[in-house]
């Protein structure tokens, strides 16, 4: 922990009234991200924070940090359930946070016979988030790109997921590739409903904790604005719980009746274009996972590879678009490829 980050806490911890109390620092594990998170704990009864530092080395962090700190702030005073952040530093690239504890969703529902309430309550909130979320969302804050569109889908999923997992990790030849047709398609239909609600992009269990009976919400930097399905999807199919497909088509109705109740026209654009989305952000989960395992060396996530490929076979199947042929005949084929076979099967 560099010098300047170790004042600041010292200084916040001051604020706090607990300068003079012996502070307890515990590195946390972080998952895809490169970002290194401490708990902080000081006082009797012991009070918490977490520490998240990405020193910003380039124009691309500074920017992934100001849209952390903007995004954060915007969403906590929309009564989103995001975590406070309690002081920063832009220049050094760090933030204390309320400290939200260490249950992720995952976790919790692997432990309950029936995660459908839980799961019911963080659609209440994803509602919440997407809609009141994009009330006085500036796009200027984002880091990436401040709408989820069709350059999108092409730049950062599709060709990514080629790049990624296609070439890089499974070793196919790039020429013998012929998905220009089906990706062009996918990102057509998928962009078929307007850009206007808060896109969180990373909505899976790891971003969802449970903190005190809460549903909270974490890493929402990449956030944009976007269409109401990607969110959804990226929940439903999530690798990390591999939800039934009757539990997900159970949480599909039941959001379904939340844009019916909110709005009903928002509701045939959503239907539409949600199975292309769902697609989507799977080739994003794989693309994902290869790079973090072959390229950032973080092993753990191989495991999640072959879950994905079978939850994208079978969102290929279920959408009968003649365009989207190779794409499908190409996974179904996949799914045979030895190095897919070779990865041991993990439990949840």
């Amino acid at each position: 922990m560099n010098p300047d980050l170790k004042r600041g806490i010292r200084t916040f911890l001051s604020d706090q009234g607990l300068a003079r109390d012996p502070v307890r620092f515990h590195r946390l594990q972080g998952d895809g991200s490169r970002r290194i998170f401490w708990r902080i704990a000081a006082g009797d009864p012991p009070v918490s924070f977490v520490i998240v530092s990405n020193p910003p080395d380039d124009r691309f962090l500074m920017r992934e940090n100001h849209a952390c700190l903007k995004i954060g702030m915007h969403l906590y005073e929309k009564g989103i359930p995001v975590p406070k952040i309690h002081q920063y530093d832009l220049a050094s690239g760090w933030f204390i946070m309320e400290d939200l504890g260490d249950v992720h969703l995952s976790d919790a529902v692997a432990l309950d016979s029936d995660p459908l309430p839980a799961y019911e309550e963080v659609l209440l909130h994803l509602f919440h988030l997407q809609t009141e979320g994009a009330a006085g969302f500036d796009p200027a804050w984002c880091w990436q790109t401040g709408r989820y569109d069709s350059s999108v889908m092409l730049a950062y999923e599709a060709d990514y997921f080629r790049e990624a997992f296609l070439v890089r990790y499974l070793g196919l030849a790039r020429d013998s590739l012929k998905l220009d047709l089906p990706f062009y398609c996918l990102a057509e239909k998928a962009s078929r409903q307007e850009c206007r609600f808060f896109l969180h992009r990373d909505f899976q269990s790891r971003n969802i904790m449970v903190s005190k009976g809460r549903i909270r919400f974490v890493d929402w930097q990449g956030g944009r604005l976007g269409p109401l399905g990607y969110d959804l999807a990226s929940l439903l199919i999530d690798p990390y719980t591999r939800l039934s497909p009757a539990l997900q088509e159970r949480l599909y109705s039941r959001y379904l009746d939340l844009v019916r109740d909110r709005d009903p026209s928002w509701a045939v654009p959503f239907e539409s274009s949600y199975p292309y989305l769902a697609i989507q952000r799977n080739l994003q989960i794989l693309a994902a996972f290869s790079h973090l395992t072959q390229v950032m060396g973080k092993t753990c996530f191989e495991a999640y590879i072959p879950p994905a490929l079978h939850s994208l076979s079978g969102l290929l199947t279920q959408v009968p678009d003649q365009k989207l042929r190779p794409l499908k005949d190409l996974t179904t084929d996949l799914l045979s490829h030895k190095k897919i076979l070779d990865i041991p099967v993990r439990d949840r």
